[in-house]
């Protein structure tokens, strides 16, 4: 019989006898209570973590910011554990008569992590008390005391393993389906143990049980997230009943971690951002910055590495000046667009020790090695040019690395899809700027114009155009949007289409979702193939969808993306290979 105090041999017999010494897990960190000047933890917390087949860590409650942002860099999932009350004047208000007992150490610390945690897209799990830290964090709102309007008891003194209430889930929830799988259940019996209620989910949440007197047992993300929050105490159930939301826990906590190495290795493009449309407000791209979509904070979030910011030039109805139309007091087009770059080099000046200006593909690739974020120039809209074909040169020589050759309304290069068919198409002195661009390396983007234009460019150039944010007219009706015949056409010619993220471009009516998004983009694939795609948002543009709002959750439609069985070669391309394809033969092919 073995010495179970020989503790060496036990070593020898699991850690040592292969390589690795341990199969990689899915980390979750788990919120300590805290008392009597201890941090501590229910074993059912971390033993139902384990039993899952994740590795628990527990987080002792700390409001330093450094302390918890090293914290959530280091674990791929959250679970926020139950305890007392919230002090209520965290949410503005005045404390009730039946506020229970508060833990003031523990307030703030899960406040600011769980709002960190959801800006870096961690899965993350709220039990008890953590579902009301999930609705106080994020736009949600607590009722301090149910007392006066329970019918049944939310508060028992039987074993906390055993289930005393029953709750209804919501078809088609996170937990509808995580029980449908395991026990063909649409109404579960949970334990009970508190006094307060989220009352109000907010708006990033909906409702997804509710007790049989309707108050709110459970919610999960509206914006397609691994993020679900239950008022019951699944740690202390039996494993059949507890189980089952724990391993869905881990399981997406690997999910996370898988699209956060994939991205380690990927280049992610960004093929069409509008940031600078919010200079004349004064923006800091270095700090999270509430009016952006993009800037330093959400691209790291996102684990996003570049984005092609272009300078937008708005199109003058006839009879009327450039200079009406713009904030900034300039002689006209192509003083404008100098001035836009002139800001976007500032920004990337004063933050040079984390992003740097790209104008090649192997100047991005060189940047993701060395750790810096990248921003490439555009121009959207050829008006920039003012009539003059020489600043074509002066602007390959800042650096653009394409041009839409127009924006809404003709101009006098080609016809807008939302234009009045001024010249038929594009027109002479279009033929001569897609054959300069041709010659100076600049790819043409035929995002905006209408099909006329779409046909005729796609003839003249010489090298592949691209289109850098546009959707599909199949599935949305739209002059944006591109047709199947569009698409074929400039598949065979070996162009990119780049799905955008703007509602109407998506849907006809309503809002989008990034299910969408998704949709369009395998419309592409499907009529293009995987070679001819890719993602342009129009973020700061009125592009930005729930599930793919801003530039934070680049990783989470990734995720989207793994979870469709997209091969890592493919996922690449549609992050900017198949882009930078294009943008290497068309700089390879300038005859300057």
């Amino acid at each position: 019989m073995a010495n179970r105090f020989d503790w060496q041999s036990q070593l020898a017999a699991t850690a040592y006898q292969s390589f690795p010494e341990a199969a990689r897990r899915p980390v979750i960190g788990i919120t300590g209570n805290y008392g009597e000047q201890n941090c501590k933890l229910g074993e059912g917390y971390y033993k139902s973590v384990w039993q899952a087949g994740g590795v628990p860590v527990v987080i002792p409650p700390l409001s330093d910011v450094q302390a918890v942002v090293n914290t959530l860099d280091r674990i791929d999932g959250l679970l926020l554990s139950g305890g007392a009350d919230f002090n209520p004047l965290y949410a503005g208000e005045e404390p009730s008569a039946r506020l229970g007992g508060i833990n003031a150490e523990r307030d703030l610390p899960e406040l600011l992590i769980t709002q960190l945690a959801y800006n870096r897209q961690l899965p993350i799990l709220g039990i008890c008390r953590g579902i009301q830290t999930l609705a106080m964090a994020l736009g949600g709102k607590v009722c301090q005391d149910i007392s006066d309007r329970a019918q049944v008891r939310h508060s028992q003194d039987a074993d906390r393993s055993e289930p005393t209430h029953s709750v209804t889930l919501e078809p088609d929830s996170i937990l509808y389906h995580i029980y449908q799988e395991s026990s063909h259940l649409s109404t579960l019996y949970v334990n009970s143990f508190h006094h307060q209620v989220v009352e109000d989910p907010g708006e990033r949440f909906w409702v997804t049980a509710r007790s049989t007197d309707g108050f709110i047992e459970a919610m999960e993300s509206r914006e397609y997230k691994s993020i679900l929050g239950v008022q019951w105490h699944p740690e202390c159930l039996p494993a059949e009943e507890g189980q089952p939301i724990f391993r869905w826990l881990v399981s997406q906590a690997a999910s996370y971690r898988e699209a956060c190495d994939l991205h380690q290795r990927v280049l992610t493009l960004d093929s069409h951002c509008d940031t600078p449309m919010f200079f004349p407000q004064g923006v800091d791209f270095s700090s999270r910055d509430s009016k952006l979509l993009v800037d330093l904070h959400k691209m790291t979030d996102g684990r996003q590495d570049a984005t092609i910011m272009v300078a937008y030039l708005p199109q003058p109805l006839p009879g009327e000046d450039f200079r009406s139309k713009v904030a900034f007091d300039v002689p006209g087009p192509t003083a404008y667009a100098d001035l836009i770059f002139d800001k976007i080099e500032e920004i990337v000046d004063r933050n040079s020790a984390y992003l740097s200006i790209a104008r090649t593909p192997a100047d991005l690739y060189a940047n993701k090695r060395q750790g810096r974020k990248s921003i490439m120039l555009g121009i959207e809209n050829g008006l920039a040019l003012d009539g003059q074909l020489k600043q074509l040169s002066h602007f390959a020589q800042r650096g653009i690395v394409y041009m839409t050759l127009c924006h809404n309304g003709d101009n006098d290069i080609c016809d807008s899809a939302r234009g009045c068919d001024t010249h038929h198409g594009v027109s002479d002195f279009g033929r001569q700027v897609i054959a300069e661009m041709n010659r100076l390396g600049i790819m043409v983007d035929l995002s905006h114009a209408n099909e006329r234009s779409f046909y005729d460019a796609l003839d003249i150039s010489t090298t592949p155009i691209v289109c850098s944010h546009s959707s599909c007219r199949a599935l949305c009706d739209h002059p944006r949007d591109l047709t199947d015949d569009q698409m074929r056409a400039l598949a065979k010619k070996g162009g990119v289409m780049q799905v955008t993220l703007y509602h109407g471009f998506l849907v006809k009516e309503g809002k989008a979702t990034v299910q969408d998004a998704l949709r369009h983009l395998e419309h592409a694939i499907q009529v293009m193939g995987i070679d001819h795609v890719g993602i342009g948002t129009d973020f700061d543009g009125d592009g930005g969808v729930r599930g793919f709002a801003d530039a934070s959750e680049v990783l989470t439609f990734t995720r989207h993306l793994l979870a469709r069985r997209y091969a890592e070669a493919d996922i690449e391309k549609i992050w900017g290979g198949n882009f930078l394809r294009v943008m290497s033969l068309v700089q390879e092919s300038r005859n300057i």
